[in-house]
């Protein structure tokens, strides 16, 4: 038990593991610009949360000089996993906290929802001057549950105590917090020592112990996990940072890996996915778990737009369709009469009225102006209701002003 004052805790103490955690001396692999690093994990245990303090005056009522108690959590259990001093700057920690979430929500361990309070962290920070491997006094920050507040409560944390080392003025072991609204880490108490706690054995719980075989077990059933995941995307021929994105997603990790089995081209996946579909998917606050047909509709329009029977522009005016109202690629092409022209008679007369109507630019582009090729390809396909198929008509336009 660890006994001290929790105006947070109604019963005055808070159970934790402490010399018997449930793990030690682990580490955690990120990919960072400059390369693959290993961040050691020194412990993880389990201990009760806490309840969440309201503090009047932070939330906004001017002058408020009380605070309000939520006791919704005292006493739920969490992890917290406690990292070595690995981390060099804000930019790491953020990556280091951002592959640790995937991984738990990977393993169903988290939600992952830090702005409800799921995953939230705790950042120490000190520093040394450069050439010295000894740390100068450290502070904390504490609750920061969200990678924008983690990036910038440390930047401004790091200068902070530069600013002090430099001014001769002594760093003060304490505990702080962030304000977002005025960009600032500020004190909340004093750091405890562990003599602060009181620490006692638990007389109400026997240690958790669990079973080689059991981890064994565990183990064996893991699902894949971000960075085998990753690798597999690579081996597919997305980029590194196409495998990344779409990885550190689940959403699109399960569009996609149900998608692409089958698939004309992985790649032209990934680019619906990653713009078109994003995009539409943030714009209706979509979930497209609850629209199980949607990857096998998808790999049909990639598939139908690489064969060159629908042209881009058209499969992006449908797509909306398929995602909101769930209908088939093909009925909707059909029904709206989309499909890509790429009988070349047919589109040898566009091109030849097209001709016919700019004579100018046609002059233009024989004197050796290319660029109004572009131009010209745009009103041939204006004039096809962008169902031409742009690659043919490129060619006869190319043909026709030679």
């Amino acid at each position: 038990r660890k006994n001290y004052f929790y105006p947070d805790l109604p019963k005055g103490y808070q159970i934790s593991q402490y010399d018997r955690p449930l793990g030690m001396a682990g580490y955690l692999e990120v990919l960072l610009p400059e390369g693959a690093k290993r961040v050691r994990i020194h412990r993880l245990h389990l201990e009760e949360d806490a309840g969440k303090l309201v503090h009047a005056g932070a939330a906004g009522l001017a002058g408020a000089d009380y605070s309000l108690v939520d006791l919704n959590r005292a006493g739920v259990p969490l992890l917290e996993i406690v990292s070595e001093p690995d981390l060099r700057s804000a930019e790491e920690a953020k990556t280091y906290l951002q592959e640790l979430r995937l991984l738990l929500m990977v393993l169903g361990v988290n939600d992952g929802r830090m702005a409800e309070g799921s995953l939230r962290c705790d950042a120490n920070v000190s520093i040394r001057p450069r050439g010295s491997t000894l740390l100068m006094t450290r502070t904390e920050i504490k609750n920061l549950n969200s990678f924008k507040f983690l990036q910038r409560a440390l930047d401004y944390e790091i200068a902070r105590q530069i600013r002090l080392s430099q001014a001769g003025e002594t760093i003060v072991q304490e505990t702080r917090l962030w304000s977002e609204e005025r960009q600032v880490t500020y004190a909340m108490r004093s750091k405890e020592e562990a003599s602060d706690y009181r620490y006692f054995p638990e007389p109400d719980l026997v240690p958790l112990a669990i079973a080689p075989s059991e981890i064994a077990t565990l183990r064996e059933s893991l699902p894949e996990l971000p960075a085998a995941r990753r690798q597999r995307y690579e081996q597919l021929g997305l980029s590194p940072q196409e495998g990344a994105i779409i990885a550190a997603d689940l959403a699109l990790t399960a569009i996609f890996d149900q998608a692409v089995p089958g698939a004309r081209n992985p790649k032209s996946i990934t680019r619906w996915l990653l713009g078109d579909v994003s995009a539409i998917m943030s714009e209706h606050k979509l979930a497209l778990a609850a629209k199980p047909l949607f990857p096998e509709q998808l790999r049909c329009l990639a598939d139908l737009v690489d064969s060159g029977e629908l042209t881009a522009n058209a499969a992006k005016k449908i797509l909306p369709q398929i995602m909101l109202a769930g209908k088939d690629p093909r009925t909707l092409i059909a029904e709206l009469g989309l499909a890509a022209i790429s009988d070349e008679a047919a589109l040898r007369e566009l091109v030849t009225r097209v001709l016919a109507n700019y004579p100018d630019q046609a002059a233009e582009y024989r004197s050796g102006k290319a660029k109004v090729l572009i131009f010209l390809v745009g009103q041939v396909m204006r004039e096809s209701q962008g169902r031409a198929t742009p690659a043919l008509v490129h060619r006869l336009l190319q043909e026709a002003l030679r």
